[in-house]
């Protein structure tokens, strides 16, 4: 597979976070056909420019993004988050948990904050860290049209928060905010894994509606 030359994509190989290029090495012994690898930022294929909106996860999934190679494609939570995108107008085609569907994102990218899946979807400290600085930041940095940021997740939304240089503690997750952070306004989410739909911390109109105010958003400053 070939290194992808865009500013903030991690190398298939990074080293960076010893213990999960270790658990990555261990996956990759163990099912050799999943991607296993940093997975990229997901893009609208007529080009990033066309990208207004940015969708920040928190790590792959190890059967879903560390097994197909797409964030969110494989796991519950990409059939929310696609069908979502979807209805408003972000993405086309249909979304089949496999990254050979017809599935194409329009008005948005999907990035997660940290590149690697973790053991136990648990990144450390240190991991997150390193990950902002050496790629994350770098890729919000290389969208130039990007306005809006959703943030699934207090683990996202700070780093998302710490990767614009700004205070997690003027910026504070909760969802449905809307928070002004420079040229981006951040609109925070429960993250739409099934553990929270299924204990209903999540519905899926609380999340369609975080993506109805996003638009409203975007039209309202064309």
């Amino acid at each position: 597979m070939s290194v992808d030359a865009r500013p903030g994509e991690p190398p298939r190989t990074c080293t960076l976070c010893p213990r999960l290029h270790q658990f990555l090495e261990n996956w990759r012994a163990r099912e050799p056909e999943w991607f296993n690898a940093p997975v990229p930022t997901f893009s609208p294929s007529a080009g990033e420019d066309k990208a207004r909106l940015l969708i920040v996860g928190l790590a792959p999934g190890l059967r879903g993004a560390n097994r197909t190679g797409r964030p969110f494609t494989g796991d519950y939570a990409g059939t929310l988050l696609y069908d979502t995108l979807i209805f408003h107008g972000f993405a086309t085609g249909h979304f089949d948990a496999r990254i050979d569907d017809s599935l194409e994102l329009t008005d948005a990218a999907i990035v997660n904050a940290v590149r690697c899946v973790p053991p136990e979807n648990k990144p450390i400290g240190s991991e997150i860290n390193t990950c902002r600085d050496a790629y994350f930041r770098p890729t919000i940095e290389r969208f130039d049209n990007i306005r809006a940021i959703v943030t699934l997740g207090t683990i996202a939304h700070q780093s998302t928060v710490r990767a614009l240089g700004l205070k997690v503690k003027d910026h504070p997750f909760s969802h449905g905010a809307e928070q002004d952070a420079g040229r981006y306004r951040i609109f925070s989410s429960y993250h739409c894994s099934r553990y929270n739909t299924n204990t209903g911390r999540l519905t899926e109109e609380m999340f369609v509606d975080v993506f109805r105010r996003v638009r409203a958003y975007l039209v309202s400053s064309e």
